[in-house]
């Protein structure tokens, strides 16, 4: 679930409440969709690198320890990744500070980024609100990426599974989003590339609108949805 403890019920319900604006907005996938970047070859010894730079002892077996089941979620619920890695290391007797193991998770992952071919256009095609919606376990790792490349100034929100603690296509992921947007899980337009998650809006009264990695066709695909005034 969620670090805060917020509930992710409660953010489903909010995003059928009465007050939220009529119309439509649409919501982004981020890696696949808007950017593409490299995932480290062994995430368990990128992450060990990390966490020896800032003084954490890491076990021998640590590969194993990284590869071992720590916490038991519900299904499609996220697990945040740096409280895996800090229960990882609580499994051999090393106990390292949250915010030392967050910030190695963080730069672990924070690798160079690339735009998408026509993402820029694609967004710029957008007349409704927009954000990004994505699946992803390390904190602070979307926003930094959208940064990196100049794109997080163009969404009015960025929500995480590891924000809400449920991953697409689960109601609640596309729920948070709806919320930030300020209208109804119905009333989403998602884009991105992985039919099983972000498809699964279809399941929710959205609309799934899917992109290959090339968003050059997307201004025209989006052309028949309602967050495009044409």
């Amino acid at each position: 679930m969620s670090e805060d403890g917020a509930s992710a019920a409660d953010v489903d319900r909010s995003a059928s409440d009465d007050h939220l604006a009529d119309g439509s907005a649409a919501s982004f996938d981020c890696f696949g969709t808007l950017v593409s970047v490299p995932r480290p070859p062994s995430p368990a010894r990128a992450i060990a690198t990390q966490l020896t730079e800032r003084g954490v002892t890491v076990p021998a077996d640590w590969e194993s320890a990284y590869a071992e089941r720590h916490v038991d979620c519900p299904e499609g619920a996220e697990l945040s990744l740096p409280i895996h890695t800090r229960e990882a290391l609580s499994s051999r007797g090393i106990h390292a500070e949250p915010s030392a193991v967050e910030a190695a998770v963080l730069d672990a992952f924070d690798r160079d980024a690339a735009v998408l071919p026509g993402a820029e256009e694609g967004l710029a095609a957008v007349d409704a609100p927009a954000g990004v919606l994505s699946n992803c376990s390390v904190p602070g790792l979307v926003p930094r990426t959208l940064s990196q490349v100049g794109l997080l100034d163009q969404f009015d929100a960025v929500v995480t599974s590891v924000d809400v603690g449920w991953r697409k296509p689960d109601r609640r992921a596309f729920g948070a989003i709806a919320v930030e947007l300020g209208v109804g899980v119905d009333a989403l337009v998602h884009v991105g590339d992985d039919r099983d998650a972000d498809g699964g809006i279809d399941r929710h009264g959205g609309r799934y609108v899917p992109v290959d990695g090339d968003l050059r066709p997307l201004p025209d695909r989006l052309a028949g949805t309602s967050v495009v005034d044409r």
